[in-house]
């Protein structure tokens, strides 16, 4: 995605989805992934898996979702071509905000410094989604404490990692 609040160009990440025609002049519905609706912003662009992209000329939330006119995708029978369409953009600069793919592939470390493994996995839980470590460890999300590049360290209660 290219667009308000940009990252810096990097991997492409699974965005959104299109769905449904709604219309006849090629709009369609589409499922964000995320709460980040400025992705939908009017010049953003997108990657399909096939390669080609598609640039954001307008949009509006509509029901559980948006509809969105893309400026390539200009009539009812391109829209129904379209649907279940993965959009992929690039990740978002935000400081604040975890994001899974920079979760995968760190290590994760005890505050004192024991090693616990590789996070292969991000599982969803009701109360806290649990990292899922290369032993298959579960760690739930709350217990992150710092992350420093590609190192995530927790502070676990005691018995956590114990084996049964």
């Amino acid at each position: 995605m290219h667009g308000p609040d940009e990252a810096a160009p990097g991997p492409l990440l699974e965005v959104g989805a299109i769905g449904r025609p709604h219309g006849v002049r090629g709009d369609v519905m589409v499922r964000l992934t995320s709460d980040r609706d400025e992705r939908l912003a009017p010049g953003s662009t997108f990657v399909t898996p096939a390669g080609a992209t598609l640039t954001v000329r307008a949009a509006r939330p509509h029901q559980r979702g948006h509809i969105v006119a893309f400026a390539e995708i200009g009539t009812r029978e391109l829209a129904e071509a379209a649907n279940g369409t993965i959009l992929l953009g690039t990740p978002l600069a935000d400081d604040d905000t975890l994001w899974i793919h920079e979760l995968i592939g760190a290590r994760l470390e005890e505050v004192d410094g024991t090693p616990r493994g590789i996070v292969v996995a991000v599982q969803e839980n009701p109360a806290s989604d649990l990292l899922v470590t290369d032993d298959d460890a579960l760690v739930p999300l709350t217990f992150l404490v710092e992350r420093r590049d590609d190192v995530l360290v927790v502070d676990t209660p005691p018995g956590l990692f114990d084996e049964s």
